[in-house]
């Protein structure tokens, strides 16, 4: 089968896959790989394949918001691929979990506009369990602070005349804030597939992004090198015990 949008063949996709929004990230995530090719490179999607530890990986990149990125999930899933783990970076909503740390999302608010066009209200948004505690598992074994919680999914990033919902979601708990996870986690839902989810904190989700926001520190870097190396033992540990 052909997947026309992220110009693939699904024959040539794995069971395990790792997405992030930065197709450059992508090309990052695939050199940690062992033979990695890449496949394709359309729009927003840029596709490779690899393996480590004898465990097929796919890599793509979704781009950014959820309405995107619904569309390589749901290609991925079409074309084979029955568990999906996003790495990013997200916000946080505490001092105690700071740029640098990183978050596993064991569900997601849904704060965004394309998972209401798709299911009620009332569902949720939920990470796969054994998947969730292969990423934690990894993470751990990383140098620096690792937390797991409720994530948010929303989708404007600079304010508008609109408060954002960022205060009530903070006192409720969760721990930080991105733009698609929520998406990921209900089409896995809805198609019998596998998801999770880790970020990488690069600020504070109730700063002013425009005058302080910068994810190009050395802090961020660091945190995305783990949050990639933890997805990648997570999947060989999940292939390993299947």
């Amino acid at each position: 089968m052909f997947l026309s949008i992220l110009q693939v063949n699904s024959e040539d996709l794995t069971p395990y896959a790792i997405v992030c929004g930065d197709p450059f990230r992508a090309e990052a995530i695939s050199r940690k790989l062992d033979n990695a090719r890449e496949l394709s490179f359309s729009r927003e999607y840029r596709t490779f394949v690899g393996e480590k530890d004898g465990v097929p990986i796919t890599v793509v990149s979704h781009g950014v918001g959820s309405p995107g990125a619904a569309v390589c999930f749901e290609e991925l899933i079409k074309g084979g691929v029955k568990t999906l783990i996003r790495v990013g970076t997200a916000g946080s909503y505490s001092a105690e979990v700071p740029p640098g740390s990183l978050v596993v999302s064991t569900a997601a608010v849904r704060e965004e506009g394309l998972t209401r066009q798709l299911v009620p209200h009332g569902f949720p948004a939920v990470a796969d369990h054994a998947v969730t505690r292969a990423l934690y598992e990894a993470a751990s074994e990383t140098d620096g602070l690792v937390k797991q919680g409720i994530t948010v999914t929303l989708d404007a990033f600079f304010q508008g005349v609109e408060e954002f919902p960022h205060r009530k979601y903070k006192q409720a708990g969760a721990l930080a804030v991105e733009m698609e996870i929520a998406a990921l986690y209900v089409i896995a839902t809805l198609r019998g597939v596998r998801a999770g989810a880790i970020v990488a904190l690069d600020g504070y989700a109730d700063a002013d992004l425009r005058e302080v926001y910068n994810p190009h520190t050395d802090v961020v870097s660091g945190a995305i090198e783990r949050e990639i190396d933890a997805a990648i033992r997570a999947i060989v540990k999940l292939g390993a015990a299947e």
